[in-house]
């Protein structure tokens, strides 16, 4: 905790020997399978740490041109990208930069495929599937649902449309464990294994929360081997939050407590604006030294500073009443947090602080004004 004293607020701390012990368990994988994991930069994108990251996974994988090219310029290895649909402007771009390129659909791959023909450049390109199989229960996170624009069902996917295809791409799960996985390799090899046999590579997707502490790694590399030996494939993960899942923190200060039919604190972080998923999932981060609703002697209701009355980070109880002042620590904080910050009602950006290995703390990037301005007109 002392090091959480000595960071402004609000801030997010990525700690890099937690970093370091979560590339370690998915390069060991790659190592006995052959498999091939890359970062998925929709979920951390704090390419401070692309240097570390790329010592240990295969490259990166993005949902735009933006991220790609980040990819490309911090990380290095390979760059993979996919889009629900590509703008034609961008394309020449993307087939600059992309070593894999996976369509949504085969009209998508149709529409771009002579302008990737003409990159001059070996890319290999695939088709996103959908298997009509999930087991994530809410819609908003599901990409299999009833009316899904993600990938392709087996009926619309036309033989004819697909020559100069090379890989099968899937996505179906959300934090979820290898069994969850397994399941879904059934139905995939079920359903598309005749399109399997003449393919180069399978993309699982993402969703795979390897380094959670329940995970089963062993399931995870049987689904991997299984694909390999049967069909001979290159298999790729593009994991996001397995990479940096319990690797970061937010640490914010109580800016003040008052009372309205219960004990209120308001804190220099906002839920809206530097933690969206907790009002979209929604879900309750953890807070370090703190406990549910009245299991400690004093339960207060932790909100932002924002005009939104919904701005409500959740209710946590505490041996010892709040003050101006106090730090509080939030818990896995390194995903799907930076990349979705935002500054509505101007409220700043929180700092980005890298923690090393030996403790020191490095503050890596500090926001102001002239940010939120620049992004307005």
């Amino acid at each position: 905790m002392n090091c959480f004293d000595q960071v402004p607020t609000p801030s997010f701390v990525v700690d890099e020997g937690l970093l370091k012990r979560n590339l370690e368990l998915l390069q060991s994988i790659q190592q006995r399978t052959g498999c091939k994991i890359l970062l998925a930069q929709k979920a951390f994108s704090m390419y401070r740490v692309y240097p570390l990251i790329g010592r240990y996974l295969a490259g990166t994988t993005a949902s735009s041109l933006f991220e790609a090219r980040l990819g490309r310029e911090e990380m290095g290895g390979e760059v993979h990208i996919y889009s629900p649909a590509y703008r034609e402007d961008e394309m020449d771009q993307i087939a600059s930069i992309c070593d894999h390129i996976v369509f949504n659909s085969p009209s998508q791959w149709m529409r771009f495929r002579n302008q990737i023909q003409a990159s001059g450049r070996s890319i290999s390109c695939g088709i996103r599937i959908n298997p009509e199989y999930s087991e994530i229960e809410t819609d908003l996170y599901n990409p299999c649902f009833t009316g899904s624009r993600m990938g392709t069902t087996l009926a619309h996917l036309d033989p004819a449309q697909m020559e100069g295809i090379e890989g099968l791409h899937f996505h179906t799960m959300c934090e979820q464990n290898s069994d969850t996985l397994a399941r879904t390799i059934q139905v995939v090899d079920e359903k598309f294994g005749h399109l399997l046999q003449h393919m180069k590579w399978i993309n699982f997707g993402g969703g795979h929360h390897i380094t959670r502490s329940d995970y089963d790694v062993e399931c995870l590399i049987r689904s991997i081997t299984f694909m390999q030996e049967k069909y001979g494939l290159q298999v790729y993960l593009e994991p996001g939050e397995g990479v940096v899942l319990n690797t970061g923190f937010l640490v914010t200060s109580v800016l003040d407590t008052l009372q309205n039919g219960m004990d209120l604190a308001i804190v220099d972080t906002s839920a809206a604006c530097h933690m969206p998923d907790v009002l979209e999932m929604p879900y309750r981060p953890p807070l370090l030294g703190s406990g549910d609703p009245d299991e400690y002697p004093y339960t207060y209701r932790l909100g932002g500073p924002t005009c939104l009355a919904g701005d409500i980070i959740g209710d946590y109880s505490f041996p010892h009443p709040l003050k101006p002042g106090d730090r509080l620590v939030f818990g896995d904080m390194a995903l799907y947090t930076m990349v979705k910050t935002n500054t509505f009602n101007g409220v700043n950006l929180p700092s980005i602080v890298l923690q090393h290995e030996d403790g020191s703390l490095e503050i890596v990037k500090q926001f102001g004004y002239e940010d939120f301005k620049s992004r307005l007109s």
